[in-house]
């Protein structure tokens, strides 16, 4: 199973975890890098898409899209 965890890593690369962690057996891990800046936009995406999917967005901006 995979799963998803929050860490922070410090600037001597020391690995923090947010929350406890256990394995049964050594595992391979990800790491990905979130530019700080990009990571509230990103958390944000799901509580903007209940607005941007609204029939009254599309008409707001049907004027930028006359193909449709």
């Amino acid at each position: 199973m995979m799963q998803a965890v929050r860490v922070t890593i410090d600037p001597q690369g020391h690995v923090h975890y947010t929350e406890p962690v256990s394995v049964d057996a050594p595992r391979q891990a990800l790491v990905i890098f979130l530019d700080e800046g990009n990571e509230t936009a990103l958390l944000a995406q799901p509580a903007l898409a209940t607005d941007w999917l609204k029939p009254e967005e599309d008409l707001a901006w049907a004027h930028l899209q006359p193909g449709k």
